[in-house]
């Protein structure tokens, strides 16, 4: 099985780099790939190896902990996953950082304070055991047996500074050598500095609460003799005013803004991380990073990119096959769609009181992309596969291709071979990182597809 290649304590890690630059006043910056889908981060390792860069790679609390989280999947068996996947990419091991995002109590809020922390000090303690490199901790949300109302932020700062004191203590059991891990603090949810408006999109984080929040922090990592893991505090979340939701995306403007940008340029070595940049332009994106958003987290557009290939590849094999083999058809959409109605859990709540025709469509068109919670249901998982079979046995010719998958500009027919289907469907995705990587100062190109497609950006 492959591995991760050992960060290194003679070597600057490529966020500490990043920080570095950023203080330095060069706009540099890296996406955050906030996905667990194997074609989401083969895609991602692509991307990095055509372009000469590295890949941030991160799972959630609720994704990834030691009870398997809703993927059923520990931080070790997450970080072998993708040691496989980048290996299988040709991406060296030491491009990829893994990071550990929202690690705290929140998967265990319900049970109270004494042992949702305990569980979250495990989850943080395996996270760092099994290499991760980022980790942000956030110990922002109410408890169960919390006093009513939002927690006290000093509360949630001496929480922040227990799960360091943790995750310190499992790096000193790490080999020596091993680089020790950065830290991001801080939460956007609930937005500090107010609820979103109607139509005005998220308010930014005012900027009483970044400071408060920050010396806090600081403070609360000092009383637990944490003063020589607080240099490695490289990013602090803050909202910026992004958000997208069903059929809207709120820009980032930067004016409304500008007070995040002072005040980070007055921290020796503090940067911002944004949540939710997916769907922003690359307008947008660049300014984020020039505004010291150094980490850009992206998840469900990636997924949103990987829905929209493989609905078009449907559509391919419908042109194909609907006439003279109706019966090898994949109803990936069909199937879809039944999986997704019998089991609302994952997007009911997300998604309103509505008609069932739009509910249809939030379903499998949203911004949200409530889809990606459905891919690993056993019977999607075999309509893929089906559907990527079919393709991989077909000539496909150069216009229908074209005529679903734009992307793939003046490609010549492709002659049947495996793995044909799911290179389109990873080429979607790389369009989108392709988009942060520019933004973020790395020179990206989708390259072409087998030597025969060109690939507009």
């Amino acid at each position: 099985m492959a591995e991760l290649t050992p960060t290194r304590a003679d070597a600057d890690g490529v966020l500490a780099e990043i920080v570095r630059d950023q203080k330095r006043g060069l706009a540099r910056g890296i996406a955050s790939v906030c996905s667990a889908h194997a074609l989401v981060l083969s895609a991602a390792f692509e991307q990095a190896v055509a372009d000469g860069s590295s890949v941030l790679v991160e799972s959630t609390s609720n994704q990834v902990n030691q009870e398997g989280g809703y993927t059923g999947v520990t931080p070790v068996e997450f970080v072998a996953f993708v040691g496989r996947l980048a290996a299988e990419s040709n991406l060296p091991g030491e491009r990829v950082v893994l990071g550990g995002d929202h690690l705290g109590p929140h998967p265990w809020a319900a049970s109270g304070a004494g042992p949702a922390m305990e569980r979250a000090r495990e989850m943080v303690r395996q996270y760092v055991r099994a290499g991760y490199e980022k980790i942000h901790l956030d110990a922002s949300m109410r408890l169960a047996d919390d006093p009513a109302g939002a927690l006290a932020d000093a509360t949630a700062a001496d929480r922040t500074a227990d799960l360091a004191a943790v995750a310190e203590a499992a790096a000193d059991e790490r080999p020596e050598g091993e680089r020790r891990p950065v830290y991001v603090i801080g939460t956007e949810v609930p937005t500090p500095g107010g609820q979103a408006g109607d139509h005005e999109g998220p308010v930014p984080t005012r900027l009483e609460d970044a400071e408060r929040a920050l010396e806090l922090t600081r403070a609360a990592f000092a009383r637990r003799g944490l003063e020589r893991a607080w240099p490695r505090v490289l990013a602090q979340v803050v909202q910026p005013g992004v958000e997208f939701g069903d059929d809207v995306v709120y820009r980032y403007r930067r004016e409304a803004a500008s007070h995040l940008r002072a005040f980070a340029e007055r921290q020796e070595r503090l940067v911002f991380e944004a949540h939710s940049t997916d769907y922003q332009g690359e307008a947008e994106l660049r300014a984020l990073v020039e505004d010291h958003f150094a980490v850009l987290k992206v998840g469900p557009e990636l997924t949103f990119a990987l829905r929209e290939a493989l609905f078009a590849l449907e559509a391919v094999e419908r042109e194909l096959l609907a006439r003279r083999a109706a019966e090898r058809l994949s109803g990936l959409r069909e199937t879809l769609e039944r999986g997704m109605s019998a089991d609302p859990r994952h997007w009911k709540a997300y998604y309103g009181e509505a008609d069932a025709e739009t509910l249809r469509l939030r379903r499998a068109f949203s911004f949200s992309d409530r889809v990606r919670y459905y891919w690993p249901a056993p019977e999607v998982r075999d309509a893929v596969r089906r559907l990527f079979a079919n393709l991989d046995a077909e000539r496909l010719p150069a216009g229908l291709l074209r005529q679903y998958l734009p992307i793939v500009g003046d490609a010549e027919p492709m002659a049947p071979a495996e793995g044909n289907a799911a290179r389109y469907a990873r080429l979607q995705v790389r369009r989108v990182l392709a988009r942060y990587a520019r933004a973020c100062g790395v020179v990206a190109s989708l390259g072409s597809l087998a030597s025969r497609a060109s690939l507009p950006l």
